[in-house]
């Protein structure tokens, strides 16, 4: 079986774990695993704090820093609600395309990945090859989070990273933060014909999200000179409200989920400091004046650094070596690409497939891409075993 034929399998069977982020990945994890371990790889499987989840980190060659790290998150969206013309969780071909939920967002990649481990493990490395497969990117990076915060600890420091996200096989040097909030108003519930006499947390919901709103607006002014990003400002979006149970009865809990996508991290602090004194000094004292248990409280889900580009990065370079590309670009979506930036590994995206195809229904990755990942993974197995005697 040659390497495309072969990936097509192994994706095939990723498909077939539903890992959407709410359930666990644990089935998908001892899969890849059995397959890298079976290479020679050695691994390291480290669970999230309810033992559902799990991130796999894995190894080929030598014991040294300076390595390349392979990444991916095994995690998917949801399909509920979607008009699906085939099975999501059983891949089909079609016309050139590899149809399933996470074809391209992105199975796919982390396919190609296991699908040449073999080779890399037949041959004698001069760096090592890593390989980082995480958990709940699509619901704040949690699980690159927690690698990336090992990996520190343990004192392992890899050179590069390539982070796998359909990219059509283009270089993205950059890319926007991707802060994830959730709000939650508690007020007082009563009868909706003595509205002065409860604390409607929709409607401070509702004036919180104007406030929110407003600073969006705000945020276009900020944008710096220059901004390669489109849009070239910090956006907000709200993305979820939800409170109440009756249209006669005062809502007494509503939550609001929210996302901030900084350019940079001075326009999160003021998003911030702009949100905490309007709740501090304007919405509780209305809330309270009325009911003193009142509150309004703000979860972190995720925030997650962007990638910067930087003039010298020795990722980017890889890369460029091996797609022949040279020409690097900045995205607006998020990635786990800033996470490993941060503790010091130069990070670079690129990956097959098209970020238009990931969560929409129907979601497909073509053929001919997959193709050109193993190529780029090949031209690696060349690069990793360079300054050795007989390459």
């Amino acid at each position: 079986m040659d390497d495309l034929a072969r990936t097509k399998a192994i994706l095939a069977d990723l498909i077939a774990f539903p890992t959407i982020s709410a359930d666990s990945n644990l089935q998908l994890i001892t899969y890849a695993g059995d397959l890298l371990s079976s290479a020679g790889a050695k691994l390291s499987v480290s669970l999230d704090a309810s033992g559902t989840k799990a991130n796999l980190f894995a190894t080929i060659g030598p014991e040294r820093d300076g390595g390349v790290v392979l990444s991916g998150h095994t995690d998917v969206v949801p399909v509920e609600g979607q008009d699906w013309t085939s099975d999501p969780f059983a891949m089909s071909e079609r016309d050139g395309r590899l149809y399933g939920r996470g074809t391209c967002d992105m199975k796919g990649f982390i396919a190609a990945c296991l699908a040449v481990a073999p080779r890399f493990a037949a041959l004698d490395l001069a760096r090592p090859l890593h390989f980082a497969f995480t958990y709940d990117e699509e619901v704040g990076c949690l699980g690159a989070r927690a690698l990336v915060d090992e990996l520190a600890k343990a004192g392992l420091r890899p050179a590069a990273a390539i982070i796998g996200e359909p990219t059509l096989m283009g270089v993205i040097e950059g890319h926007k933060g991707c802060y994830e909030y959730t709000t939650e108003f508690t007020g007082l519930e009563g009868h909706g014909s003595q509205p002065d006499k409860g604390v409607n947390a929709v409607e401070y919901a509702v004036r919180y999200i104007s406030r929110l709103m407003a600073l969006g607006e705000e945020l276009k002014g900020r944008a710096p000179a220059g901004s390669r990003f489109t849009p070239p400002w910090t956006t907000v979006q709200v993305g979820r409200i939800a409170g109440g149970n009756a249209r006669n009865t005062i809502a007494g809990q509503c939550s609001v989920e929210w996302e901030m996508r900084p350019v940079h991290t001075d326009d999160s602090d003021h998003v911030k400091r702009q949100l905490g004194a309007y709740v501090d000094e304007e919405l509780l004292p209305a809330m309270r004046h009325v009911c003193r248990d009142a509150l309004i409280v703000t979860h972190v889900i995720g925030e997650v650094r962007g990638l910067l580009p930087v003039s010298q990065s020795e990722a980017r370079d890889i890369v460029f070596e091996l797609t022949g590309n040279h020409e690097a670009e900045v995205v607006s979506f998020g990635t786990e690409a800033g996470l490993f930036q941060e503790i010091g590994i130069s990070s670079v995206i690129c990956g097959p497939g098209s970020i238009a195809q990931a969560h929409k229904p129907d979601e497909f990755i073509e053929i001919g891409q997959l193709a050109a990942c193993l190529e780029m993974l090949d031209k690696l197995q060349h690069s990793l075993t360079k300054g050795k005697s007989g390459n």
